[in-house]
């Protein structure tokens, strides 16, 4: 079958206007949730009284169960009704549009390792009462096939949480033997599934055996053209409780202090503060300008024609439509923040660094090149990755919980709006591993003083409004199959966290449907780091071998850091 075919969502999307906006999916019925909230007997029998008083008793206790959650099921089915006929479709933001195109048609999904088995009722009753009340996971995408010029919009429907809550039937005697294996299998066969578009776009898939790092796990994939990856993510951390306090959100990491924040967010010094400051205030602005026109001009040429060397770790044509694998392995987050003080760098300054040490480590080992002549001739190759960046300051969890809660659009604080940066990697064999991170810091405080994202942005934009978008998805593909993979790092929960009364163990997103073979993801909870890597399946056979090389890296960079030091 041919996956261009099975994965195009603009048709499905227009041909079931009629039945997701008039005709509302039936929700679980409440004799079903009643069901549910009285399977567990939490009764105690009282020994002074008789059988029959005792009967009699209980009888009238489940009767007013009974009577109590059917009107709370009547209660919240006429609310999301009414919430259905009230709202107002809306429409979708140009990157939204451009994640419904045929070959850049994302999606992101989220392993979440849990310490405890499933409890499938609570899990229903969170859902209820969080992502399914959020307007885009509420929502379908509706397009008029009559006007051409017409934009998608989003369209408010019911939710039958039966169509979104996945249990794969599974081999018993495979998750047993390795379950590991079945987990890594069972993702990266979702991969190549596409979804309906007829619901609202996302799922949870319940994995309820043990692993070696869970007692159960759980995956929940979303269309990127629900948002940016930024969002979705603390949208599902906003999910979350704290394990110490249930009924407080989760603690994030505070704020780095920056030093200098970003170039064009600098005051212009007093005028008592001399003529030096003025100078170098005014001419950091011209630094930024230079910047910007060089990293411009570059990304422009590379959506056009500059494309990176061929190495191992760049993909062929047609990569998006293949099958991918999902791997992970936990990193230290204190081994981590050890080279970052030594380095007098940041966190992400590290992980650029680490990324490039380990990509060096596997070319030169699938590129067999021992002899230290070819190591010379070739240490200046670069590898560039494609980074998505959000413009816009993400909501806090507090807002986004209350946007679950109150059930309402608010198109101001949500929807995809995203820019591009070009970053390079140095493949190259350093004697010194911490040149790794000077070269990484370099990299990042360069990017640092320039408008690339924010152009990018904008010129998107513009591009939609004047050529339509199937000329800027034509351009933004170009960018990134000329490009050799995708990089991202995100900040999560400072603290252990509950998923529905469930603690997480860990968190391991990823993205798959873009034109590259590989994918670097950080991922940081509590003290460990989750790295993980989305790969084409078939052109690496070896990616746990790839998982070790950054594992070794940053075992070799905190060697050489805490000899520094």
């Amino acid at each position: 079958m041919d996956p261009r075919s099975t994965a195009d969502p603009a048709s499905s999307s227009t041909s079931t206007h009629s039945t997701t906006t008039t005709s509302p999916t039936p929700t679980p019925s409440p004799s079903s949730l009643r069901k549910r909230v009285l399977s567990i007997d939490t009764s105690s029998r009282d020994s002074r009284g008789s059988p029959g008083r005792e009967r009699e008793s209980k009888a009238r206790q489940e009767e007013e169960e009974e009577e109590s959650v059917m009107a709370s099921a009547a209660a919240s089915e006429a609310e999301r009704e009414r919430d259905v006929e009230a709202a107002v479709p809306v429409p979708m933001s140009p990157a939204g549009r451009l994640f419904r195109e045929t070959n850049f048609n994302c999606y992101i999904v989220a392993v979440i390792g849990l310490g405890a088995r499933v409890d499938v009722a609570a899990a229903r009753a969170g859902l209820e009462a969080t992502l399914v009340r959020h307007p885009r996971f509420c929502s379908v995408q509706v397009s008029d096939e009559a006007s051409k010029r017409a934009k998608p919009r989003w369209v408010r429907t019911t939710v039958n949480l039966d169509d979104h809550l996945i249990f794969p039937e599974l081999d018993p005697t495979a998750t047993s033997a390795s379950p590991d294996q079945v987990i890594e299998d069972y993702m990266s066969t979702l991969s190549t599934q596409p979804m309906d578009h007829s619901r609202p776009l996302w799922e949870l898939h319940v994995l309820d055996f043990p692993t070696s790092e869970a007692a159960a796990t759980v995956a929940v994939r979303m269309h990127h053209s629900l948002g940016d990856g930024v969002s979705l993510l603390s949208l599902l951390i906003a999910c979350t409780r704290s394990a110490a306090d249930p009924a407080r959100l989760p603690a994030l990491p505070p704020a780095p202090a920056r030093r200098d924040g970003p170039v064009y967010a600098r005051r212009r010094p007093p005028l008592s503060a001399g003529i030096v400051a003025l100078a170098a205030w005014a001419w950091s602005y011209l630094v930024l300008a230079l910047h910007t026109l060089v990293d411009v001009a570059c990304f422009v040429a590379t959506s056009l024609f500059l494309r990176d060397a061929r190495t191992p770790l760049m993909g062929t044509e047609g990569v998006e439509f293949r099958r991918k694998r999902f791997v992970h392995c936990t990193l230290s987050l204190d081994d981590v923040k050890l080279v970052k003080n030594a380095m007098k760098c940041t966190v992400n300054d590290v992980l650029v660094g680490v990324t490039s040490a380990a990509l060096s480590r596997y070319y030169f080992r699938k590129e067999n090149d021992t002899n230290s002549e070819k190591r010379t001739r070739r240490k200046h190759i670069r590898v560039r990755s494609a980074l998505l960046v959000n413009i816009r300051k993400t909501p806090g969890l507090h807002v986004l919980a209350e946007m679950m809660n109150s059930n309402k659009n608010n198109v101001a604080r949500w929807g995809n709006l995203i820019g591009y940066i070009v970053l390079p990697f140095r493949i190259a064999m350093f004697h010194d591993p911490l040149e790794y991170i000077r070269q990484g810091k370099r990299t990042v405080d360069r990017k640092k003083s320039s408008l690339e994202a924010i152009f990018t942005y904008w010129s998107g934009n513009l591009i939609v409004k004047l050529f339509g978008i199937k000329t800027a998805a034509a351009l933004c593909h170009g960018m990134l199959a000329n490009t050799t993979l995708s990089f991202s790092s995100m900040v999560g929960p400072a603290e252990k966290v509950e998923f529905y009364g469930h603690p997480i163990e860990y968190i391991a997103p990823s993205v798959y449907g873009h034109p590259h073979a590989l994918t670097v993801h950080y991922q940081s909870y509590m003290n460990i780091i989750k790295l993980v890597l989305a790969v084409d399946d078939a052109q690496f056979p070896d990616a746990h071998q790839l998982l070790d090389d950054f594992a070794e890296s940053l075992r070799l960079i905190r060697q050489a850091a805490s000899t520094k030091s």
